[in-house]
């Protein structure tokens, strides 16, 4: 399993809210989950509400804003496996880890995994 990169680490930090969430939006709704489910996912994670979260998208804030202002779920650590080629346990860097986390669960979401699964309550 490749390591991330200095490099790699860097383009996440920078990389846009307001960009990569029409491409979570699609990705679920192109498999039949709904915009408000993907909510959910976004808020177990990261404590944020639809207002604060619409906020967030608003202003453009960068992931490294994103995950700074956020307060990470206790069960955060329980989310593993294989997202975009990382193994998600084993990414060294934070903001990466947390971005990988987050991309993560939008898979599952879009695969069709439980709610309760996804949410690590079951």
């Amino acid at each position: 399993m490749p390591t991330t990169t200095p490099e790699h680490d860097a383009r996440i930090a920078k990389m846009k809210l307001s960009t990569v969430y029409p491409l979570y939006v699609a990705k679920v709704e192109k498999k039949g989950r709904l915009e408000a489910e993907l909510h959910q996912v976004i808020e177990w994670l990261t404590g944020f509400d639809d207002a604060k979260l619409r906020q967030l998208i608003e202003e453009e804030v960068t992931f490294a804003e994103f995950f700074d202002r956020a307060t990470l779920n206790p069960a955060a650590h329980l989310i593993t496996g294989v997202i975009c080629g990382y193994r998600v346990e084993t990414i060294e860097n934070p903001l990466t880890r947390k971005a990988r986390y987050l991309d993560k669960l939008v898979d599952e979401l879009a695969k069709g995994k439980k709610m309760e699964k996804i949410l690590r309550t079951a």
